[in-house]
C-alpha cells in the first residue's frame, strides 16, 4: 500500500493514544452529578439575593470543579446553584463565593462573551441528546445573555449569541460573594412533555481566584462548553407540562432614509411595517413565521482583507434564522455547505464589499424535536425581485431531518430548492430556473467525546443536465488529554453547484491531517505546551497534485490567560488563470504555473483580565514570485463598566516584481462600544479598507425599553477612500415590540 506522507503520520500519531487512553477521560465521562428543583408554592422575589426559605429545600449542584488553572482539584471558592419550578416559569438561583469584590465586567450590554470577566452561566438540555442546548447567564451586575449551543458545543463557532428569549433575572453583590436568582418562563424554552429529568451543567468565571470551573467535571482538552459532560437535573412534586398556549407576536414599524451618491439620486424616504410570530407546536417543535421581514438593525460585518482566490465567509446574525440553525446549516464541510442562509435576502454590493438587503415577502419555518430522537426542520421563503442587482424573485425551500442514532451521533437529510418565479431576466446559469441539492449526513460523537467525526455525500440538480455535480467529504478526530489528531478530505465536483450553499472552490478533492501534543508541565506558570502540525495536499480531476501545504509550531498556555504560538511552512499553489492577490485591479500573476512560499508566523493573545489587552498574528516570508509581510489583530481598553474601544488592524505588504503589484493593503476598524445602562447601548464601528476603497462609518444605537423589545437608530455612511467623495448614505430607526398572547 503507498500512503503518501501524511497518511503514514496519521497512522503513527494514531497508534500511540488508541494503547494508551488516560483512566481521567473516562472516569469524567461517568461521574454524573444530581441536582433537584423542588416545586414552588409561590414566586420569589426578583432581587438576587437568595432570602427566601423556597431555595433550601431542593439538592443544589454544588462541589464545583476547576477546569483553569487545572483540572484535578475542586474549585477553592464555592458556587451552589438551586432550582425551582411551578406550573408557568422555572426558577435558577446561583451563590458565588469570591476572594473579593473587585469584579471585572466590560461592559452593561447584554449578551457578552464569557471569557476573560466575571460571570457564571447554565447550560440546559431538556431533551438529553447531549448535543443542543439553551444556555443562561449573568455576571455580578445583573447583565444577562442567553445563546444556542449546537453540535455539541465543539467550538465557539457552535454558539450563538445573537439568540434572544423573553426572561428575567437580577444579581446581588455581598461581602466575599455574590448570587444572581432568574425567572424562565416555560414558553420561552423547548422540552420534552412530562420528562422528570434534564440535562445540566454550568460553569463559571472567576477573574479574582483567576479559575474557571464546571459542575460536571470535564478535562482540559474538552472545550468548557462541551455537551458531552452534563449532569442529572430531577424535578421533585411532578415534572413540568409544557404551556397548552404559546404564542409570541413580534411587530416592528421603521422608517428610512437613504441616498446613493454615487447614482446622483434623490433622496429616499422609506417606512416598513411587517412582523414576526412563534408558535409553539407541542413540547419540541417551534413554527416562526415572517411578513416583510426587516433587519436594518444587524450589526455590520467586520470587513478583512482577502488575499486569496476565493469568498469569504460571514457569520449569519440574523435573528429569524438562528433557532436550530444547526438542523438547516451543519450538512457538509463549512467550505462545502449546502445550505448557507445569508443566500436568503442577502447580496452584496460589489462597490463598497458591504452586505445589502434583497426584501423578503415572507417566510415561515418550522424546527425542531419530533421525537426525542428525531429533529425536523422545514423552511419556505419568498424573496423580491431586485433590478439593481440583477436578482429576480426566487423561493427558497429547504427540509431537513436528523435521527439521533446512539448515545450521541445522528444521520440527516437535507434537500434544498431554490426556484426562480419571474421571467425579467433570461434564464442564463447566474439566473437559472431552478437549482437543487440533496444530502445525506453522518455525524459521530462518542459518549465521552474521544472520537468525533462526519461524513456525508451530496448532489446538486440545475438546468445544465449531466456533468460531475457530487461532493463528498470525510472528517474523523480523535481527542486524548496528551493528543489531538484529525484527518479528513473532500471531494467537489467541477459542475456541484449549491447556489444556496457556501461553495468558494469547485473541481479538485483535498486530504489533509492536523496533530496536536499536549502536555501539562509543572511550571506553575504555563498550563500547557506542545507541538503541533498540519499537512495538507490538493488535486485536480485530469491534472494530478496541483496544491500542497505544511506547517508545523509550537503553542504554550500561560497560567495569566495568555497565549503564544508560533511556527512556519511552505506552501504550494499552481495558478491555472491569472490572478491578481492584491484585489485592486493591477497586473495579475501568470497563470498556467506553479508558485511555491516559505513563511513563518507568531500569534499572541495577553491577559483579557487588564484594561489593555491586545491579540495580534504576524508573518512573513515568500509569496507568490515575490514577499509578504503581515500583521493583524487588535488593541482594547475597558472603561468598566460603560464599554471598551477596540481597534482591529490589519496590514499586508505584498512586494511582488514588476510588472506585478507591489502594495500596502490596510484595514482599519475601530470600535467604540458605550453602555449607558443595562438597557442602552451605543456601538459606533468605523471601518477603512484600501483594498476595496472604501470607508464604512456604523453607528447604532439601541434602546431595550421592555423585555426583548426594542427601539434601534442606525446611521450608515460610505466614502470613497481615495478622495473620501461620499458613496452612500442612510439612516434607519426601527421599533420591535415582543408581545406574548
Amino acid at each position: 500500500m503507498n500512503l503518501p506522507p501524511f497518511g503514514l503520520l496519521l497512522l503513527v500519531l494514531l497508534a500511540a493514544p488508541l494503547t494508551a487512553q488516560a483512566p481521567f477521560d473516562e472516569v469524567t465521562a461517568n461521574e454524573a452529578p444530581t441536582a433537584t428543583a423542588v416545586r414552588f408554592s409561590e414566586g420569589i422575589t426578583l432581587d438576587g439575593k437568595l432570602d427566601e426559605l423556597e431555595w433550601q429545600n431542593g439538592q443544589p449542584a454544588r462541589d464545583f470543579w476547576e477546569t483553569f488553572p487545572t483540572d484535578r482539584q475542586h474549585a477553592a471558592y464555592p458556587t451552589e446553584i438551586y432550582f425551582g419550578y411551578d406550573d408557568h416559569n422555572f426558577y435558577v438561583a446561583a451563590l458565588c463565593r469570591t476572594p473579593g469584590n473587585k469584579y471585572i465586567i466590560p461592559s452593561l450590554r447584554r449578551d457578552y462573551r464569557a471569557g476573560g470577566n466575571d460571570n457564571i452561566t447554565f447550560v440546559l438540555n431538556p431533551f438529553r441528546d447531549k448535543t443542543n442546548a439553551i444556555v443562561f447567564g449573568m455576571n455580578p451586575y445583573g447583565v444577562t445573555r442567553e445563546a444556542l449551543i449546537y453540535n455539541g458545543g465543539e467550538s465557539s463557532d457552535d454558539f450563538r449569541e445573537e439568540w434572544d428569549n423573553k426572561w428575567r433575572g437580577e444579581s446581588y453583590i455581598g461581602d466575599g460573594y455574590w448570587s444572581c436568582e432568574m425567572i424562565i418562563p416555560f414558553s420561552s424554552l423547548r422540552f420534552p412533555n412530562g420528562a422528570a429529568e434534564w440535562f445540566f451543567n454550568s460553569y463559571r468565571m472567576d477573574t479574582q481566584s483567576n479559575t474557571r470551573s464546571t459542575w460536571h467535571r470535564i478535562p482540559q482538552n474538552q472545550t468548557i462548553m462541551s455537551l458531552a459532560y452534563m449532569g442529572a437535573l430531577r424535578f421533585e412534586g411532578g415534572a413540568p407540562q409544557a404551556q397548552g398556549k404559546n404564542l409570541v407576536l413580534i411587530p416592528y414599524a421603521g422608517g428610512s432614509m437613504r441616498r446613493d451618491y454615487q447614482a446622483e439620486t434623490p433622496t429616499d424616504f422609506d417606512g416598513n411595517l411587517g412582523g414576526d410570530a412563534k408558535v409553539g407546536i407541542g413540547s419540541g417543535l417551534n413554527l416562526d413565521l415572517t411578513v416583510n421581514p426587516d433587519f436594518s438593525q444587524v450589526e455590520v460585518d467586520q470587513q478583512v482583507i482577502n488575499t486569496t482566490r476565493f469568498e469569504v465567509f460571514f457569520p449569519e446574525r440574523r435573528q429569524f434564522f438562528l433557532e436550530n440553525a444547526d438542523l438547516f446549516g451543519s450538512f457538509g464541510f463549512e467550505r462545502a455547505n449546502p445550505f448557507f442562509s445569508r443566500r436568503i435576502g442577502v447580496t452584496r454590493d460589489t462597490t463598497t464589499g458591504e452586505g445589502l438587503q434583497n426584501p423578503i415577502y415572507f417566510g415561515a419555518r418550522l424546527s425542531g424535536k419530533l421525537t426525542d430522537d428525531l429533529r425536523v426542520g422545514l423552511l419556505n421563503m419568498q424573496a423580491a425581485h431586485n433590478r439593481d442587482q440583477g436578482l429576480p424573485s426566487f423561493n427558497y425551500t429547504v427540509a431537513a431531518l436528523q435521527q439521533r442514532v446512539g448515545a450521541r451521533s445522528n444521520v440527516g437529510g437535507i434537500f434544498v430548492n431554490k426556484q426562480n418565479f419571474t421571467n425579467f431576466t433570461d434564464t442564463t446559469e447566474t439566473n437559472a430556473n431552478f437549482n437543487r441539492v440533496v444530502g445525506l449526513d453522518y455525524n459521530l460523537a462518542t459518549r465521552d467525546n474521544a472520537w468525533n467525526g462526519k461524513t456525508f455525500l451530496h448532489r446538486s440538480f440545475s438546468d445544465k443536465e449531466g456533468g460531475d455535480d457530487y461532493t463528498h467529504g470525510l472528517n474523523l478526530e480523535y481527542r486524548h488529554r496528551n493528543w489531538n489528531v484529525q484527518y479528513d478530505h473532500i471531494y467537489v465536483g467541477e459542475d456541484f453547484n449549491a447556489e444556496v450553499g457556501f461553495v468558494p472552490r469547485r473541481g479538485y478533492f483535498s486530504s489533509g491531517v492536523e496533530a496536536a501534543r499536549i502536555d501539562y508541565p509543572k511550571n506553575p506558570n504555563v498550563i500547557t505546551k506542545g507541538p503541533f502540525t498540519e499537512l495538507r495536499a490538493f488535486f485536480q480531476p485530469g491534472d494530478g497534485l496541483t496544491d500542497r501545504n505544511g506547517s508545523v509550531g509550537y503553542e504554550w498556555r500561560y497560567a495569566n490567560t495568555s497565549e503564544l504560538s508560533l511556527g512556519g511552512g511552505y506552501n504550494y499553489i499552481f495558478l491555472f488563470e491569472d490572478f491578481d492577490p492584491s484585489r485592486t485591479g493591477a497586473t495579475p500573476l501568470p497563470g498556467n504555473r506553479g508558485y511555491g512560499a516559505w513563511a513563518g508566523f507568531l500569534n499572541y493573545r495577553s491577559d483579557r483580565r487588564r484594561k489593555f489587552s491586545t491579540e495580534f498574528s504576524v508573518d512573513a516570508g515568500q509569496f507568490f514570485n515575490g514577499q509578504s509581510y503581515g500583521v493583524a489583530g487588535n488593541l482594547q481598553y475597558r472603561y468598566q463598566p460603560f464599554g471598551s474601544i477596540d481597534l482591529r488592524v490589519s496590514y499586508s505588504y505584498l512586494d511582488l516584481p514588476e510588472p506585478y503589484a507591489s502594495t500596502a493593503l490596510f484595514l482599519i476598524g475601530p470600535r467604540i462600544d458605550f453602555t449607558f445602562s443595562k438597557s442602552v447601548f451605543l456601538t459606533t464601528f468605523l471601518q477603512y479598507n484600501d483594498q476595496i476603497d472604501n470607508i464604512n462609518v456604523n453607528a447604532r444605537l439601541q434602546w431595550r425599553f421592555a423585555p426583548v423589545s426594542d427601539f434601534f437608530l442606525v446611521y450608515t455612511d460610505n466614502y470613497d477612500s481615495l478622495d473620501f467623495g461620499v458613496k452612500n448614505r442612510s439612516l434607519v430607526a426601527k421599533v420591535t415590540y415582543w408581545l406574548n398572547l
